[in-house]
């Protein structure tokens, strides 16, 4: 799929799709959108002493990273499995260089994440494993793996890619999560919070990350 490389308002870079006029992350800045919706209103909200938690859609691995480092900062033993079809090339990566973003100790971590081999689960730091599933997620059987306690949606738009939010893919994944498990999400589509409500999250509606006016974050309460 052809794309294009963007600079966001943070300086941090990320990935425009012309043929569907979609990015993958925010153009008011990638950085601080991946750090708000997931890891403050996410990862640091689980308050489970080694958190394992769910990514819908690799992508940049700029979610994973943000993830290893708060592990490594909280001290929290965290396994982290993340699915993506369409995994990135080397190239396109390199030209984000998101590596510039972090610290030599940091870059570190960063770079043991994007050598990991794919469909395995391996240490990548002392508080940190993580198994880049290579797989669609329809056809994946979620059960394979570890109760979710937190769970990333980071796929493309509804409107963009509207396979992806269907009853289909929140179904497997809501069976997987453990008690009390949280799923964030960037979009605040009525729409979609209802579909995850049904499903039995007790869904809230948070202030977005810049840009954007809201995000939805849901609870498992069984």
């Amino acid at each position: 799929m052809k794309h294009q490389i963007i600079q966001t308002a943070d300086g941090s870079k990320t990935i425009y799709i012309p043929g569907m006029d979609e990015q993958y992350h925010s153009v008011n800045g990638a950085l601080t959108e991946s750090n708000y919706v997931y890891i403050e209103k996410g990862y640091s909200f689980c308050k489970k002493e080694s958190p394992v938690v769910f990514e819908v859609g690799f992508g940049t691995g700029l979610n994973c990273i943000l993830t290893a480092l708060e592990a490594e900062r909280q001290k929290k033993m965290t396994y982290y499995y993340s699915i993506d079809n369409f995994p990135l090339d080397k190239l396109t990566l390199e030209q984000l260089d998101h590596e510039s973003l972090f610290s030599e100790k940091e870059k570190a971590i960063f770079k043991k994440i994007h050598s990991c081999k794919w469909n395995k689960l391996i240490p990548v730091s002392e508080y940190f494993y993580l198994n880049k599933i290579h797989s669609d997620i329809r056809e994946f059987d979620l059960s394979l793996l570890k109760k979710f306690d937190v769970v990333y949606f980071d796929a493309f738009g509804p409107d963009k890619q509207p396979e992806m939010w269907t009853q289909q893919i929140f179904d497997p994944i809501y069976r997987q999560c453990s008690e009390g498990a949280i799923l964030v999400t960037y979009s605040a589509k009525g729409e979609i919070r209802r579909n995850l409500a049904q499903i039995g999250y007790v869904m809230e509606r948070l202030p977005g990350p810049p840009g954007k006016k809201q995000m939805l974050r849901g609870i498992k309460k069984d």
